[in-house]
């Protein structure tokens, strides 16, 4: 099945952080698979800035050194590669100074195309390239600016952030990626209960019994130590992609696709969250830390080793019991679970249904598991559920528990597209409808901020976990004195 392609008008993207581990690994690639899908307009250009004193060739080289590495580009000359090659341009600047900035004034010149100002930097400079593209008359009426996660460490910082940023761009034309919202999996959680009439009258606590979501890692910090290292897992995971992931899911259906409409819904859903506070963080969280270990295929160090500190009281891993305080969701928790150095990579939703009310079967009452819906947001995205059929033969009623599988991949005959060739297209074409607005950022850390306060008042440190296990077992404890355990068999021999 060939992917209908919309054109998007003549832009120019400029990417400060443009020579950073981000630009080539993602927004290069993701461009060219746009570029090779005949995607883009004339005359549209993609212009690199950052400290290093490169020229236009030295750039382009570079980029095309990412793209056979992560793009799987041609290292021989293709037409596309020469025409997305060709689009390429760079300015040395420094953003948080003075130089530079009158090269880049001059490379975009006068006309008023889309101008698109991607900061792939660190959130310590969001604030004075925003300011400075202000005060050189940069951001035009049809410019956007897109700022990557995190926004600040805290709720204050983010507020400052937004305020500085909101100083000169308005809120329609600033654009806050979160790029698992750009995940085909995630999409079509909202295809899922809107589009079909089977699921959502079911949607909501007669019939649920709980939700998982689970983002696992298996890699440890590499290379990221000092951020990591003053982020944690909450600020890296849980504040901005596991908040969405929830959100998408437990919010009410909106009555349009329009951003704001969508944003409305997933507003209410941050603010209907109970608080975790001091009170209660001691039992709805367990945060961890992991220990040498086993993992990829071989013996890995700890935390400590990887950020070359003797102790440290960051968390590699959270799990929390999360509820959800409105009509349709009272009384069903929502667990989280996210770690690195964990056993397997996979980030899902798992919705688990309640179990039939009455067994009519000449077999134990609990023999019959729950239905369960899969939402597969990587690798491999797809939906599973998970339902009891017959097993064929004769001899009586022999049960088993199977899943209704579909595998995007497999379904539409094409692998799915990174998420962010969609959220880039999106921001050219002024879609905010996948991206953060700042409201839905402050009502995300007023629900943090108290969690990570209860912990600094705990004083305890992180639990510690072995390298390519599930992290600590209060973990497990955590969900099963509820009743109920991680859906991790169907992961075993991944």
């Amino acid at each position: 099945m060939a992917a209908r392609i919309v054109k998007v008008d003549p832009f120019d993207l400029v990417v400060f952080g443009g020579t950073g581990d981000l630009a080539y690994r993602k927004l290069y690639p993701a461009l060219f698979h746009r570029e090779r899908s005949g995607q883009f307009t004339e005359p549209t250009r993609i212009i690199g800035v950052s400290r290093r004193h490169l020229d236009r060739d030295a750039f382009r080289a570079s980029v095309k050194d990412a793209l056979v590495r992560f793009a799987a580009a041609d290292e021989a000359s293709s037409a596309d590669l020469e025409r997305f090659l060709a689009r390429l341009d760079y300015v040395a600047a420094d953003a948080a100074g003075d130089s530079g900035w009158s090269d880049l004034r001059e490379t975009l010149g006068g006309d008023d195309r889309i101008r698109a100002f991607y900061l792939a930097t660190g959130p310590d400079l969001f604030c004075p390239i925003a300011k400075r593209l202000g005060a050189e008359g940069l951001a035009t009426e049809r410019s956007r600016i897109i700022v990557e996660k995190p926004i600040g460490r805290d709720g204050a910082t983010a507020d400052a952030i937004n305020t500085d940023i909101g100083s000169v761009f308005p809120e329609r034309a600033i654009f806050r990626i979160d790029h698992y919202l750009g995940k085909e999996s995630v999409q079509n959680l909202m295809a899922l209960r809107f589009a079909n009439a089977l699921l959502e009258p079911i949607w909501n606590s007669a019939h649920i019994d709980h939700v998982q979501i689970t983002v696992a890692e298996t890699l440890g910090v590499e290379g990221r130590g000092a951020y990591y290292d003053e982020s944690g897992a909450i600020r890296d995971m849980v504040q901005n992609h596991m908040m969405q992931l929830l959100c998408l899911t437990a919010m009410e259906p909106p009555n349009s696709m329009d951003a704001d409409s969508l944003r409305d819904e997933k507003l209410k859903v941050l603010k209907a969250l109970q608080p975790i506070d001091g009170s209660n963080a001691a039992s709805l969280t367990v945060r961890g830390q992991y220990r040498a270990g086993f993992a990829d295929g071989g013996p890995v160090p700890g935390y400590l080793h990887d950020v070359g500190r003797h102790e440290s009281m960051t968390e590699t891993f959270v799990a929390m019991r999360i509820s959800v305080a409105n009509w349709r969701w009272a009384g069903v928790p929502f667990y989280l679970r996210t770690g690195k150095r964990l056993p397997q990579r996979f980030s899902e939703i798992v919705v688990g249904f309640k179990r039939v009310p009455h067994v009519i079967f000449d077999m134990p009452s609990d023999s019959i598991p729950a239905n369960r819906l899969v939402i597969r947001v990587q690798p491999d995205e797809g939906v599973k559920l998970w339902m009891m059929v017959k097993e064929p033969g004769p001899g009586g009623m022999r049960l088993q528990h199977l899943p209704l599988d579909m595998s995007f991949a497999k379904a539409f005959g094409m692998a799915s597209a990174d998420a962010y060739e969609r959220l880039l297209m999106d921001a050219i074409r002024g879609n905010a409808a996948l991206f953060m607005r700042r409201d839905e950022v402050e009502a995300a850390w007023r629900f943090i901020d108290p969690v990570r306060e209860a912990w600094a008042a705990m004083r305890e440190p992180p639990r510690p976990y072995a390298a390519g296990t599930w992290g600590p077992n209060a973990s497990v404890a955590l969900i099963e004195r509820d009743g109920r355990t991680w859906n991790e068999d169907e992961h075993d021999g991944e």
